[in-house]
């Protein structure tokens, strides 16, 4: 890990589904003890039902004005997006390979089968159907997204890991 990200004590992580995201997240804060929040727990209630975007924010907000040091995994442009990475010290971006983050996905699934993954919402079970295998494969790696990545590489030089 570079220089930026070792002395880091509010670490962004951004990526694609099945990048590695939370694994990182949950190391670096255990290693650290600084808080951590997946926001995969702020957007979804039990059930896969939608928290509103204004609540979740709000949710993270509260979060960012009561910490001074954090690691925030999660991409979420709708929550607090600019003030995490404005506060953030280190932006880590996983741009990992689609096959790489297909398989990661199908082990995590035979791991966490019929049960909550740690990054999730309590009544969200793991599941793999087609419209997330959509998302995982296509639609989660659009040009939009790619473009954002590099926009926040460019625009946060001093900042911002790629990897």
């Amino acid at each position: 890990m570079t220089t930026i990200a070792k002395e880091a004590k509010r670490i962004a992580i951004l990526g694609y589904s099945g990048s590695g995201k939370s694994t990182l997240a949950r190391k670096l804060a255990s290693d650290r003890s600084l808080p951590l929040v997946y926001l995969d727990t702020l957007h979804w209630l039990p059930h896969w039902q939608e928290r509103s975007h204004d609540e979740a924010s709000a949710m993270m907000d509260e979060f960012l004005d009561t910490h001074n040091s954090w690691v925030i995994e999660g991409n979420y442009r709708n929550i607090s997006f600019e003030r995490r990475m404005n506060e953030a010290d280190c932006i880590i971006i996983l741009n990992v390979n689609r096959l790489i983050c297909l398989r990661r996905v199908l082990l995590r699934r035979l791991k966490y089968r019929n049960t909550n993954r740690p990054d999730m919402t309590v009544g969200c079970n793991d599941k793999i159907d087609a419209e997330f295998l959509a998302w995982l494969l296509w639609r989660g790696r659009s040009r939009s997204r790619a473009a954002l990545y590099r926009s926040l590489a460019h625009r946060f030089q001093g900042k911002c890991v790629t990897l």
